[in-house]
């Protein structure tokens, strides 16, 4: 299927490993002019080797924090506009509630929520001027069943889902879409370091057992995602077929979540 991408300019935040990276090498495959962002010019440089491999369109990189608001203005300064934001930036960590200071809640805040917002704020109108373009929050699964061991992250996600929703309802009635994804438990880098910290010794397979027996029951999928599996559904919804898909929390969580809504 042609997702007719082809000259869309695609900024992915967070996009040097993982799920961004596969959402990175999926736009950039159908003909979408990427940009690569990460903190340092060795990851990003990295990065754009790896998704230039499979390219259709020009791939290109921003090394800046954009967890950070100095980051994020470099970002905006060398970017006038885009077509495409994938605000995928994002940290998580396991911690018990009561050991989680003010600190980190605004910390994670500004990190997984606040980026997107500045970047969305600087690129929304162009978007809106030229009546087309795409917005997608990279959430999660946890942002509607708050997971216990990180409640602080489940925070963030649920922000990002009504953040989405708030903004798309600027885009009434033009060419332009908002929207956010929720993946649901995803083998990506950060999540193989997480599962470090968790398994106990345990082997990834043995892990993964245990895992969606007794912490993510209610998966249908019973295993992590793959993160090209999550950037395909991202690429869709990227792309001038989805347009019938605005302020929706897309579910792409393997069966996690019960709810019908």
């Amino acid at each position: 299927m042609d997702l007719q991408l082809r000259g869309k300019k695609a900024l992915v935040t967070g996009s040097t490993a993982g799920i961004g990276l596969a959402i990175a090498t999926a736009l950039a495959r159908e003909g979408a002019d990427v940009v690569i962002n990460g903190r340092t010019e060795a990851r990003v440089g990295d990065a754009v080797r790896k998704v230039q491999k499979n390219a259709r369109g020009s791939v290109s990189g921003i090394a800046a924090d954009t967890g950070a608001r100095a980051g994020t203005d470099q970002v905006i300064g060398e970017l006038a506009d885009v077509d495409v934001l994938v605000n995928n930036l994002g940290i998580f960590e396991p911690k018990p509630f009561e050991r989680i200071p003010d600190e980190d809640w605004v910390r994670f805040f500004e990190v997984n929520v606040l980026s997107g917002i500045r970047l969305t704020r600087a690129y929304l109108p162009g978007m809106l001027k030229r009546n087309w373009g795409r917005v997608v929050f990279i959430s999660s699964e946890s942002a509607f069943q708050i997971p216990a061991e990180m409640i602080h992250y489940g925070m963030t996600k649920s922000a990002q889902v009504a953040v989405a929703r708030g903004i798309a309802e600027m885009t009434a009635g033009t060419g332009v879409t908002v929207n956010s994804v929720l993946p649901g438990p995803t083998r990506s880098e950060g999540v193989e370091v997480f599962v470090d910290q968790l398994s106990g010794g345990k082997n990834f397979a043995e892990f993964e057992r245990e895992f969606f027996a007794s912490v993510r029951p209610t998966s249908l999928l019973k295993r992590f995602e793959t993160v090209e599996e999550v950037a395909a559904v991202v690429a869709f919804v990227c792309s001038p077929l989805a347009a019938a898909i605005n302020g929706a929390a897309v579910r792409a969580e393997g069966g996690v979540l019960k709810s019908a809504f």
